[in-house]
């Protein structure tokens, strides 16, 4: 009987010490691969209150100088630090009139007048199968194909959604992205790349894979590449590409509509099909959440071309909440953004492989890939 109490004993402070350790352990893994993110946040938000109030400083000294000074007029060039920017008084805009009528045998225009601007932003989940029935009028095929029959389509866009345990997303983008693009008579489809297995979640392999997957379908000339949780506000953000990289998630709700810093590619980017080519693609080797972006921010200006953004508040996005939710971020990223020259030309598009797993449904097509490093080896820089 002793000997029974003595153990029970032991294994009472094996117990407490086994529950002490793990518990430790777990809020060291927590402060290590989530809270840095959430501090990220914050930080982002702050900040972009400092630039929001410096600016607005800035616009009322401006308008107090107009006042005073009567040779000052309004006429597209005085603006602060003499920059000819949209940020302190919005230049008008021309769109085509209600009654314009279009021709099939030429291209659809790109301001045309069904672009309103500000669209109502509803992020009430709701089922998928309540949106394929109220999309179901919009004449989308199988899979999620769309194009103009009044005119011919400017671009054929493919949209690429990287995808992992979002499913209360979908519904939301799809019940605001699609009717945009048809008002926008973009010929368009959509990429649902959706990682399995237990490795991170790699943001930037998914797009690849994507980008591949969507050349199979059909001679696309612009890629848009969309985080499932980004809600564009304003129609007039067309989604064509141009001569140079386009980054259409401008401004941001979670970071007070602020710019967080002048290099940030986040949320939705598109490029043309030779321009991704050209930079060879997304970098594979960044696991976790952070660093993807500014890689490719880095392999475009290395490439030669510069980014453009919406002008005003037409780059105007709300961002579903928990964005990071149950993902950890790379802690690796800023080694390998050191090296970005070095690993452009051998990591990305030429490096990959993957054996996908297709099914189609009414609004796009799912790739499923189980993602891991082995998949795209690189060797050493």
């Amino acid at each position: 009987m002793w000997k029974w109490r003595r153990l029970m004993r032991l294994s009472n402070r094996s117990l407490m010490a086994f529950i002490f350790f793990f518990s430790m352990s777990t809020t060291c893994l927590y402060f290590i691969y989530v809270a840095p993110g959430i501090v990220n946040t914050y930080f982002f938000m702050v900040q972009a209150q400092g630039i929001m109030l410096r600016d607005n400083v800035r616009t009322i000294g401006h308008m107090i100088r107009l006042y005073t000074n009567k040779n000052s007029t309004l006429n597209g060039t005085d603006y602060p630090d003499g920059s000819n920017s949209s940020e302190y008084i919005a230049q008008p805009t021309t769109y085509l009139p209600e009654n314009f009528t279009y021709a099939q045998n030429l291209p659809c225009p790109e301001r045309l007048p069904s672009m309103k601007g500000q669209m109502e932003v509803n992020m009430t989940e709701v089922p998928m199968e309540e949106i394929e029935l109220r999309l179901k009028h919009m004449d989308i095929q199988f899979g999620g194909h769309w194009k103009p029959k009044d005119c011919k389509p400017r671009w054929k866009v493919a949209i690429l959604i990287p995808f992992r345990n979002r499913h209360e997303r979908l519904p939301i983008l799809f019940q605001h992205l699609t009717p945009m693009l048809q008002r926008q008579r973009l010929q368009f489809a959509f990429y649902v790349i959706e990682q399995t297995g237990t490795q991170p979640f790699n943001r930037a392999m998914l797009f690849n894979v994507g980008f591949k997957e969507a050349m199979k379908d059909l001679d696309w000339d612009c890629v848009v590449f969309h985080d499932v949780d980004h809600i564009p506000e304003n129609d007039r953000n067309y989604y064509g590409c141009g001569q140079m990289p386009r980054h259409f998630a401008a401004k941001l709700d979670k970071y007070m509509y602020i710019l967080p810093y002048n290099e940030f590619f986040g949320g939705v980017s598109g490029l043309t099909v030779e321009q991704f080519l050209k930079i060879n693609g997304f970098p594979n080797a960044f696991w976790g959440w952070g660093g993807e972006d500014d890689d490719l921010w880095n392999r475009v200006h290395y490439a030669g071309f510069n980014v453009t953004r919406p002008e005003g508040d037409i780059g105007k996005y709300k961002s579903i909440p928990h964005h990071h939710r149950g993902e950890v971020q790379f802690l690796g990223r800023y080694k390998l953004l050191r090296y970005s020259k070095e690993r452009q030309h051998l990591d990305g598009l030429n490096n990959l492989q993957y054996s996908p797993e297709i099914s189609l449904s009414n609004l796009y097509k799912n790739i499923t890939v189980n993602l891991n490093p082995e998949l795209a080896l690189i060797a050493e820089y």
